[in-house]
Formats: C-alpha cells, sequence, structure tokens
C-alpha cells in the first residue's frame, strides 16, 4: 500500500531544494494497523514530502525490496523502517536477509519497535541496524519520534544513490 504524503498547505512556499530537502521513498514494516497508521500521520505532520509504502509483515517486505509479484514495478525505498515483532517472518530474520543481499545491503534500516530489550538491541545492531528506536507508548511523544526521524533522514543525512 502507497500513500504519498504531501504536507505542506498550498498557500506555503515548498522549502528550497538547496536547503537539503529531499523527497524520499520510505519502506514502513508494520504488522500494526494502529502503528501504521500513527506513523503516517506523524510523517504528514512532519511538513514534508514522502512517498511511504506499507507492508504488514516480513514476507510482504522481502517480496518487496527483490520487487516480486504485485511489486515488481517499485522502486528500491531510500530508507525502511523496521518492526521487530512481526508475524510470517519477523523483523530480525527480514534485516539480517537484508544486510545478507549485496543489492538491498546499503538501504539504511531504522529499527522501531515496541521491545526495549538488551537483547534486541545488540543484535539489531549486530546485524547492522542504522538505529534502534523503541516506540513511546505516549502518542504526543510518538509523534515526535517520528518526526525526528522523517527529519534526520531527509534533511540532514546523505542517503546511497539509488
Amino acid at each position: 500500500m502507497a500513500y504519498v504524503l504531501h504536507g505542506l498547505p498550498s498557500f506555503q512556499k515548498w522549502p528550497s531544494m538547496s536547503n537539503a530537502e529531499k523527497i524520499i521513498d520510505i519502506l514502513l514494516v508494520e504488522d500494526s494497523e494502529t502503528d501504521a497508521e500513527l506513523t503516517l500521520e506523524a510523517l504528514r505532520q512532519g511538513k514534508l514530502q514522502n512517498t511511504v509504502h506499507h507492508v504488514k509483515d516480513g514476507v510482504e517486505a522481502l517480496k518487496y525490496l527483490r520487487r516480486e509479484g504485485e511489486y515488481s514495478e517499485m522502486l528500491r525505498p531510500d530508507l525502511i523502517l523496521l518492526d521487530l515483532n512481526m508475524p510470517k517472518l519477523d523483523g530480525r530474520e527480514v534485516l539480517r536477509r537484508i544486510r545478507d543481499d549485496k543489492e538491498l545491503n546499503v538501504i539504511p534500516i531504522v529499527v522501531l519497535t515496541t521491545s526495549n530489550s538488551d537483547k534486541d538491541i545488540l543484535e539489531s545492531y549486530g546485524l547492522s541496524a542504522n538505529s534502534y528506536i523503541v516506540k513511546p507508548v505516549d502518542l504526543k511523544n510518538f509523534f515526535e519520534v517520528i518526526k525526528e526521524i522523517n527529519n534526520f533522514w531527509v534533511r540532514v543525512v546523505a542517503l546511497p544513490p539509488k
């Protein structure tokens, strides 16, 4: 499922690309429909324009990334937001398979999960996650964290070319 997020009202001037603004493609891998909707809303409120594709489990994520079946026309995402605890294939295994794939291993991956387990944090970084973020339970804090992720990866970081 793809969402194009247009965050700026028409009366505002679009920020200059010289300010390091860019439009990125994000793959959101999240089995919780509620968390996915909250993440999308937080990205919208970030007033940046991105394309977000949402898949609900690790199997779908790998199909998307490998451009299989219904995902054959998809472009490689610039960033992956990955939940750890999902059905079919969990985020740890998805992370492992992405990092083992020479065509996919350059994609930055932000683990975004409810787990604050030291074991999960160590394992995720051991599998070369770019960052590990525990989802805040407070809605206001959750929105702030998503906005900060978006700001960092859109405004600060130089992403690998496609």
